[in-house]
């Protein structure tokens, strides 16, 4: 299996943890949120490098916790105005070594070194692939005025998440065109729909969640407590 490179958007901010300050850099279990997401793929032997990509106030925090944690396969970059941005630029500052991409959000710290390696072995000869879970509640369409428009038949919906790979060269192409055209994803696998190229989903994981509110920090303390793994 060829190595990948890593690009870790984590410029969010903590209105929804009810924070001042970037929310990835809350404590986690005696360490910062940004940290755990970091070192599944410092530790992973399928990982050439890692670029973290942050706010430019940020920045020297995250390289201090880079140079700190002895993460000696990552490094720090200023992100732009958009997450979407942000990506483009960690992926401009991967090696040219570094064909494939994997795109992982900063605030899912509860990745585990086997269900990553699963995934790049899951994800083996497709330019692109994600990870998602099916959805439990029922999910419905409104209109602009708020009533009902449809009901999705569940067994159809998915709730992406990260980890994404991507082969490099067209996750470039996609990229530019958006940023010549102005159109802004929900994530870098809507890039690859919206330019017409085939994306595969792979099976996610449950307690895969992004720390959003301080419920999700409770839970991700607790996870990390019930598997006995910290830093």
């Amino acid at each position: 299996m060829d190595k990948v490179g890593v690009v870790i958007p984590a410029a969010g901010c903590g209105k929804r943890m009810g924070v001042e300050c970037n929310k990835q850099f809350l404590d986690l279990a005696g360490f910062p949120i940004l940290a755990h997401t970091v070192k599944v793929f410092q530790i992973s032997r399928f990982v050439s490098e890692i670029v973290v990509v942050g706010a430019e106030n940020d920045i020297t925090r995250i390289t201090e916790m880079i140079r700190n944690l002895k993460f000696d396969k990552a490094l720090a970059t200023i992100g732009g105005s958009q997450r979407q941005d942000s990506v483009f630029r960690g992926v401009q500052a991967l090696s040219p070594a570094a064909r494939r991409v994997v795109v992982h959000d900063g605030a899912r710290p509860l990745l585990t070194l086997e269900q990553f390696n699963r995934f790049l072995n899951n994800s083996e000869g497709f330019s692109a692939a994600i990870t998602a879970i099916p959805v439990k509640d029922t999910i419905k369409r409104i209109t602009e005025t708020g009533l009902v428009a449809e009901t999705p038949p569940r067994e159809y919906l998915r709730a992406a998440q990260t980890p994404q790979i991507f082969e490099r060269s067209v996750l470039e192409k996609v990229h530019k065109i958006a940023a010549e055209q102005r159109y802004y994803g929900t994530d870098d696998a809507s890039l690859f729909e919206w330019q017409g190229y085939p994306v595969t989903v792979l099976e996610g994981y449950p307690e895969n969640i992004k720390i959003t509110t301080p419920e999700d920090l409770w839970l991700a303390e607790y996870v990390i407590k019930q598997r006995g793994t910290l830093l």
